[in-house]
């Protein structure tokens, strides 16, 4: 099987609310990357599949949240994969520091931020 990310993927766990319409569901984060995200997934899962998503995550021992609109990729009975198509400024922000805190390595962070950045274009 060919590997198909383009971005680094960090393995974090924290709660995560999933929101869609009028349906909410609590989730865990099992990995996030700049562009994506993987999530346990939640309990009486019945999603509209053609609708996008709002993840609210809290990071651990904060009171900072980072929220996303998402669109799913992929699910099986264990988990969603989720793409990030919208994320406001302040949570980029933070995302980009988490990322930062656990590649540790300024030159690969700048080369997804650019990838990022070309994907947007």
């Amino acid at each position: 099987m060919n590997e198909r990310r383009q971005f680094i993927r960090i393995v974090y766990q924290a709660p995560a609310l999933v929101r869609q319409a009028q349906s909410h569901w609590f989730a865990d984060v099992r990995d996030i990357s700049l562009h994506g995200i993987l999530l346990s997934r939640p309990e009486r899962w019945q999603p509209d599949d053609k609708a996008p998503f709002e993840v609210d995550v809290t990071l651990h021992d904060t009171e900072i949240h980072m929220t996303m609109i998402t669109e799913l990729v992929a699910h099986d009975s264990d988990c969603l994969r989720m793409k990030i198509v919208n994320i406001d400024i302040d949570s980029i922000s933070h995302l980009r520091r988490l990322i930062e805190l656990n590649v540790g390595d300024d030159e690969l962070l700048y080369r997804e931020l650019a990838l990022l950045a070309d994907l947007a274009d």
